[in-house]
Parts: structure tokens; sequence; C-alpha cells
């Protein structure tokens, strides 16, 4: 009976140091009217290998039975803790309050459609190393959860540095792949619901540390209808319209001037630069200032396009167009 004891105590003992040498991993997960795919998302997470995590779920008050689902696995699962937001507040906006009560010094962000390898905290933990964020490939699958036979590293090159000026004009941090150290929250946060938080968060990463990437597919990522993103350009029935050229240019103007008032710009006169060049264009209908920008800086900028460079080159050609001219080709 001794023995039994002293192998229990040993083995809590063993436990515990493992627990203390683990650092806390949060998983910071937003949910809102996705019962449909919720379990097995979930069942992926209470899965995993890494032994320290807390799951940090924000519904934002949905109306299906999200909710139910899990209050049903905070019962089972004590690493769960669930809350519901008390007026729905949007896409980036719940994340930002996912992450703000989450209590790890790594945080693993979560959606609430995909699949998880069950190494992927580990992994992503193991190879951290003294980068402030590390995110991986995916692999795209289709509704039902078959295969698509196409990876995410298919579509963007993954960068791994310290150079902001890779991340102005296009992003290859998807938000479902990112583990951050908490650190990073107090530059990135407040988030602007108008930017994508996975991209902000790597531009914010690229200027204060620096970023790496796992090669290996730790996710599969659900494409379907409902997807706040459609990183392949599939056709839905939900598109249905289309942004404007001038609309376009806003976004992307509104973009670089949240960059440009980043206090912690690396070169924040270049930065700044790229943000006034873009500012003409809402004023004129031709200017070649962001364009010699582009230009100029091209290996950084198109780092992440897996285009030909006649198709940069053309790219950075269209950018002369400012708002008069937009008009003009929208209108024909």
């Amino acid at each position: 009976m001794s023995i039994v004891k002293d192998f229990s105590h040993t083995f809590e003992m063993t436990l515990k140091e493992d627990l203390m040498q683990s650092p806390l991993v949060s998983i910071a997960l937003c949910t809102y009217n996705g019962a449909v795919y919720l379990t097995q998302q979930l069942d992926t997470l209470v899965n995993q290998t890494y032994p320290n995590i807390e799951i940090i779920v924000v519904d934002d008050r949905s109306a299906d039975d999200t909710y139910n689902i899990l209050t049903i696995y905070a019962a089972k699962y004590p690493q769960f803790k669930i809350y519901q937001n008390e007026q729905n507040l949007g896409f980036v906006k719940n994340f930002e309050c996912a992450v703000t009560l989450c209590n790890g010094e790594l945080i693993a962000l979560c959606d609430q459609d995909d699949l998880w390898h069950p190494e992927k905290i580990a992994l992503q933990v193991a190879n951290i190393g003294d980068s402030i964020l590390i995110y991986h490939d995916s692999e795209f699958i289709q509704e039902d959860g078959s295969s698509m036979n196409k990876k995410m590293s298919d579509v963007v090159n993954f960068y791994r540095g310290d150079n902001p000026l890779t991340f102005l004009f296009f992003n290859c941090v998807s938000g479902h792949s990112i583990m951050m150290r908490r650190e990073l929250l107090a530059d990135a946060l407040p988030l602007n619901k108008e930017h994508f938080h996975d991209w902000w968060l790597a531009y914010v990463a690229a200027n204060i540390g620096k970023i790496d990437f796992i090669p290996q597919c730790l996710v599969q990522y659900r494409q379907h209808e409902k997807s706040d993103t459609n990183i392949l350009g599939l056709e839905r029935k939900a598109d249905n319209y289309k942004f404007s050229s001038i609309h376009k240019l806003e976004r992307i103007t509104n973009w670089l001037a949240g960059c440009a008032a980043f206090p912690k710009n690396r070169t924040s006169k270049l930065i700044n630069a790229f943000y006034k060049a873009s500012a003409k264009r809402l004023k004129r209908g031709i200017t070649f200032n962001l364009s010699r920008l582009m230009f100029k800086y091209r290996d950084a900028i198109f780092y992440i396009r897996k285009k030909s460079t006649l198709s940069k080159l053309n790219h950075i050609y269209k950018q002369i167009w400012g708002v008069g001219a937009k008009r003009l080709i929208d209108k024909n």
C-alpha cells in the first residue's frame, strides 16, 4: 500500500514540476453562431499534448446553440473559462476582449471552425525561442472537412525576421496560426476594428521584436460561406458586392495611417512617407510618389506575394492612379 502511495506522490510531484517548467499557454477562442463546427474544434483543443493550457472563450452574443455547447465543455474540462459579451462587439473587438482575459505568458489565437493538430501548442512553445510571435503553415479543407490539397504556403511566401516593411501592404500571418508573447499586447492594443487583427499583430511584432514560423501544417483551415476571411478568393453567395477601387484606396490609406501612427516604428520616417504618398492619391488624379517608393523597396514590400516580377511591376504601376482617375475607371 505504501509503495502505491509513494508512486502516486512521485507522479504528482513530477507532474507539478513539468507544469512549472511549461509556461502557461492561453488559447483565446472567439465564437459567434458557430455551433455547426464548434464541437469538432473544441475536441482538438482539449486533446492538445501540451500540459499547461487554459482556454479562454468569449462568445459574441450567439443566437444558435454555441453558448450551450461551450457550457457543456466548461463543465467537463476545468481549463475552460467562458464569457459572453453583453452586446455584439464584432470580430476584431471580440478578439481584443478575449486576449485581455488571458493569463498565460504565451497566447494562441483560435477560430471556431478549424481543426488543430494535437501538437500545435507544444511545437509552437518549443520553437518560439526569442521571437515575440510565431506562426505556422495550414492546410485548407472544404466545409465537410475534406482536404482541398492546398496549403497556405502555396498562396503566400512565409516571412521570418524583423522588417515591418514586409507587412506594409501584404500579410502572411493568419490569426489561427498565431502564438505570441503576452508582452506584444502592450503595444498592439487597442485593436482597430477596421483592420485585420492578425495583420496588425504581425506588423507590430516586426517592429518591436522578431517573427518566426513553423513550416508544418498545424491547423486544418476550413473554408466555407460564413468564414470571416477568403484568402483563396472563392466565389461565395454571401459576396453580394465588391469594394470599389476608390474604397480599396481609402482602406489601404487608413491602414497606412495606422501604421505611421504606431509610436515604435523601426523606420518611422519611411513609414510616414508611404502613408503621405498614399494619401495624395485621395486628392489627385495621378501621382507617382507611391509607385516610386514601392519600386525602391520592392524586395521587402513584395516578399510575401507569390507573383512574377512582371506582375509586381504592374502592381507598382497601378499605384499612380488617384481618386480622380479611379472614378473614371469605375464609371467605365
